[in-house]
């Protein structure tokens, strides 16, 4: 498979070495926003860019009619634009804040365990930990945790530990760490006075995030729409 990365920067250069080892060829490595002439042939594009240059990347592969891969995060203000962009050149596109196939294996349990605490009265906390490098907070993760949880509680909003400006009644309450070089954990626990219920996801590496994008390429190739990964992994709803 010919692949363009849009970003080349760490991720992007995992992503190009893992999808190398798999027979693939990138055809094209591209950083910034600036006007892509010719996307070398590619069939799918993986986007691991910036906030900033995301949107005219993406749409710049759809009007080339790519389909798209993107775990850029930051730019979904502008979801309905990629959405119609890829709809209306007739190609594809999956979105996902974690590409890692343990993580969304998480997050499907996620959701099947809320639903089975809701009517049990357990108290609910998010923790995320990372590496000191990470300088968001919440992760993108931590907040589709909270958010996949929400539906099956009292809650509408989520809110980060200690941070006074987002005070929410009955919010989700994250918890975010940043320690050394951890590529990430995540822990969802339900606590009762008498018992706890906890599931954790913890990154060994950082290779699991480009293996999944590099899956979901391979899925997506040659069809039309708008996909998520619960679609590639065959996960039910």
């Amino acid at each position: 498979m010919k692949i363009a990365l849009l970003g080349y920067g760490k991720m992007g250069k995992m992503i190009e070495e893992l999808a190398q080892e798999r027979g693939h060829h990138i055809v094209l490595r591209h950083n910034g926003a600036s006007f892509i002439k010719d996307f070398m042939g590619a069939e799918v594009a993986i986007d691991f860019s910036t906030p900033q240059s995301a949107v005219h990347n993406i749409c710049s592969a759809f009007l080339n009619g790519i389909p798209v891969v993107s775990g850029t995060t930051g730019w979904l203000d502008q979801m309905s634009e990629v959405v119609s962009s890829c709809l209306g050149n007739h190609t594809a596109f999956i979105y996902a804040s974690n590409f890692s196939l343990g993580v969304n294996l998480f997050f499907n349990l996620n959701k099947k365990l809320a639903a089975i605490m809701a009517p049990h009265g357990y108290k609910i906390s998010l923790e995320e930990i990372h590496h000191t490098q990470k300088l968001d907070a919440p992760s993108g993760t931590a907040i589709s945790l909270a958010e996949d949880i929400m539906p099956f509680t009292h809650s509408n909003d989520w809110a980060l530990e200690g941070n006074k400006t987002k005070s929410v009644t009955n919010a989700l309450r994250i918890k975010s760490k940043r320690v050394g070089n951890t590529p990430g954990t995540h822990s969802v626990s339900y606590k009762s006075e008498e018992d706890c219920i906890e599931i954790i996801h913890t990154a060994l590496n950082r290779k699991g995030f480009a293996i999944g994008a590099i899956v979901a390429a391979e899925w997506i190739k040659n069809k039309k729409g708008v996909f998520s990964m619960s679609d590639v992994l065959a996960l039910q709803p």
